[in-house]
């Protein structure tokens, strides 16, 4: 998804006669005509992104917040919902204002942008950003719009992390810091024609190191420096309501096919890949996971299935447009076997609380995908490499991303929470932990018996 932008307005020609426009506009409409050959604005292509930047808003409202909401107690539901709403209203101002530019403003910098799009200058609904085909373009407003409820969903997953006991003004001060100094630059390096990992040649169709390696980190990260819920280990602390959990994973998975197919830019046969790869991959972590579950515990469960579900749909998200739909079925399956491992048995094994697993699913399943996207990306087996591509060589620039992205959101996410520490504290009390921070933080109930 890389911007290459432009700004051309079209020529808009009065009312004229058939003869006066013979006569007088022949030298303009070569001149408009030979415009339309350079460039050309698909309404459909226009349609699809408008339809695909919605689909990832309802990735995060609803789905995301009712997907957290679901795993955390009663008494700290609306405490999640909110944290989500805020999160993602408080980005899209963020970016807006300076977001945009620190991502794709055109600086030649390895990792950053620029200041030359803040405040979204030059930008009119005539301005135009570059798809994957030669002279394809759609309007920029929709390639910043579709990159902002990206930029919003990562920031929001981290909270499930650290769910049910930090502060609500540390986790607002917190991402404001974290995606200005975390997410924007690592969209850049990855996604911007200018950036050091893009440079590389290393392959992210829709987001596994932007997205997911990013807010896995900074949710391990997160989760270790604010500590374990008081009680854990000790106290019952079940998901609250997997009907909820449920809808809203599938409200993630119904909206994913934004996330990854509109990740594409155009209405063609690759987005067509993504989507049939969003199914197949998702399907295989699916049964690879109730499988696993089933022989190691004895019983399939629906928490089990949901975890399988993202877990796939992770995986497959830097492969989407470059796997085949049965090396996406493997790649989901083997995603699925790994985060099983880590949360199952890693996570227990450290004793890290990571609430809902943002570490275990998204963070491992990110890393696996980005890594695995190497091998699916291979002709033999349907994947979209040409026929000197060197599966070895992808692998290793895979890998690299993958350090570079783990270290770099890792030492800056680490500092980051510890000024938000420092200066406004990032636990609530243990009375108020205890009470919920439903009635402690916010003064209302999900539930009223």
């Amino acid at each position: 998804m890389t911007p290459q932008l432009s700004h051309k307005f079209p020529l808009r020609l009065g009312l004229m006669t058939a003869g006066a426009l013979t006569a007088l506009a022949a030298p303009a409409l070569a001149q408009e005509a030979a415009e339309v050959a350079a460039t050309t604005m698909d309404k459909g292509d226009t349609t699809f992104m408008l339809v695909s930047t919605i689909l990832v808003l309802l990735m995060i409202l609803p789905g995301l917040a009712l997907f957290y909401g679901g795993l955390v107690r009663t008494k700290n539901m609306l405490s999640v919902l909110l944290q989500c709403t805020m999160i993602t209203a408080m980005v899209m101002v963020i970016w807006v204002l300076y977001g945009y530019s620190f991502a794709f403003g055109g600086s030649e910098s390895a990792f950053w942008g620029g200041t030359a799009k803040m405040f979204l200058s030059g930008v009119t609904p005539g301005s135009e950003a570059a798809t994957f085909s030669d002279g394809v373009m759609i309007p920029e407003y929709i390639f910043i719009a579709f990159q902002m409820t990206f930029a919003c969903i990562t920031s929001a997953l981290i909270v499930g992390a650290f769910a049910e006991r930090i502060r609500f003004s540390a986790v607002m001060l917190f991402v404001a810091l974290w995606v200005s100094f975390v997410y924007f630059p690592v969209a850049h390096m990855v996604w911007d024609a200018n950036g050091l990992l893009f440079k590389m040649g290393a392959l992210d169709f829709a987001g596994g190191t932007v997205v997911h390696i990013n807010a896995g980190i900074a949710g391990l990260v997160g989760a270790i420096l604010v500590g374990k819920r008081t009680g854990f280990g000790r106290d019952m602390m079940a998901p609250h309501s997997m009907t909820l959990t449920m809808v809203g994973a599938c409200l993630l998975w119904f909206g994913w096919f934004g996330f990854n197919a509109g990740s594409n830019l155009e209405a063609n046969g690759g987005a067509a890949l993504s989507m049939i790869n969003t199914f197949t991959a998702t399907a295989g972590a699916i049964l690879a996971w109730t499988v696993i579950e089933a022989l190691h515990r004895g019983k399939a469960s629906m928490l089990g299935a949901v975890s399988g579900m993202i877990a796939g749909l992770v995986a497959v998200t830097p492969a989407a447009g470059f796997s085949g739909p049965v090396g996406a079925i493997v790649l989901g399956a083997v995603a699925s076997g790994v985060c099983y491992y880590f949360v199952a048995v890693v996570k227990n094994k450290f004793g890290y609380d990571d609430s809902a697993d943002v570490f275990g699913i998204h963070g491992v399943g990110g890393i696996v995908g980005a890594l695995g996207t190497a091998v699916v990306n291979m002709p033999s087996l349907g994947g979209a490499g040409g026929e000197d591509y060197a599966v070895g060589t992808q692998f290793i620039i895979q890998a690299s991303a993958v350090g570079i992205t783990i270290v770099w959101c890792g030492l800056i996410s680490f500092v980051l929470y510890k000024i938000v520490d420092m200066t406004i504290g990032l636990r609530v009390g243990v009375e108020d932990e205890r009470q919920g921070l439903d009635l402690a933080s916010h003064g209302e109930a999900a539930y009223h018996v």
